[in-house]
């Protein structure tokens, strides 16, 4: 979870793991196109600009999708930052791959994507007055409908198979977004995974771990490992309740990875464990979206 407890963890791995050219490096590449690895035999895409009608409004997201062909949906669903060029670049990856991805503003309550400008850090407290109180009014209410309204926008798009399940990947806050939305659309929902997802176990009513038991996707859940040293019994309430369920979940603890490892633009990416996860959600998606 993105708090300050993050921020100064990250800032010490930063310190003890990166030298000042390397951060440099890192800096510059914020400013230009975000670089991921290449999608072997990539599929050609379209990436369009939509805006989906919710009960409280009007989303602004980003479509991309193969150019030819019906295809599984995603929905993505980015950290605190919100919709921006790193997720673009993940979402268009993604596609490239052979599904129909929609990026969601997850903040368009409060204001169009970008919400951030390239190069904004979170630990930046200027960046954090603007999208923390974006991030506070949203809720477990507004998490439920929006993924209802996703869900219908994509399943009206002939770039999606509607015979095939819907996946679903959050970030950060993203997390418990994502479990939410497995169990607001069961029956379209096949998969579901979180990278550093926080609050995804607490100790409220309506935390989202009590829900697994409504839900049939199949879980995937890559744990930054500073995360699951402050809270490590979160990854094994997690594998308790998805057994009760009877539902398949990989559950793992990336080690060396902080809180924020996998978007481009995030000061501690870490590549490896990346890309790592990376693969691993492909594997999750080409199993469970039959």
């Amino acid at each position: 979870m993105c708090d300050d407890n993050t921020i100064r963890e990250n800032e010490e791995y930063l310190r003890k793991e990166m030298t000042r050219r390397k951060f440099g490096k890192l800096s510059a590449a914020v400013g230009v196109a975000m670089m991921l690895p290449p999608v072997a035999n990539a599929q050609s895409v379209t990436e369009t600009d939509v805006e989906v009608t919710t009960p409280d409004g009007t989303a602004d997201c980003y479509f991309v999708y193969p150019s030819t062909g019906s295809h599984a949906a995603v929905i993505v669903w980015p950290d605190i930052l919100g919709l921006r060029p790193a997720f673009r670049a993940m979402g268009k990856r993604l596609a490239e791959s052979g599904y129909s991805v929609l990026v969601v503003n997850p903040f368009y309550r409060s204001a169009r994507s970008p919400v951030v400008e390239v190069g904004d850090v979170f630990s930046d407290p200027d960046v954090r007055s603007r999208v923390l109180p974006m991030a506070g009014a949203l809720n477990a209410d507004t998490h439920f409908t929006d993924a209802r309204a996703f869900v219908s926008f994509l399943d009206q798009q002939s770039a999606v198979d509607t015979n095939r399940k819907i996946g679903t990947t959050g970030y950060c806050m993203g997390g418990p977004m994502v479990v939410r939305t497995t169990a607001a659309v069961p029956d379209r929902i096949g998969a579901g995974a979180t990278f550093h997802g926080g609050g995804l176990v607490t100790d409220a009513d309506n935390s989202p771990h009590l829900l697994i038991a409504d839900t049939t996707a199949h879980a995937l859940h890559c744990v930054a490992a500073n995360d699951d040293e402050r809270t490590p019994e979160a990854k094994n309430v997690l594998r308790d309740t998805y057994d009760a369920a009877g539902l398949p979940a990989e559950i793992e603890v990336y080690e060396g990875a902080m809180h924020g490892w996998c978007p481009p633009d995030s000061a501690v990416y870490n590549e490896p464990q990346a890309e790592r996860a990376w693969a691993r959600l492909l594997v999750l998606f080409e199993n469970a979206l039959a």
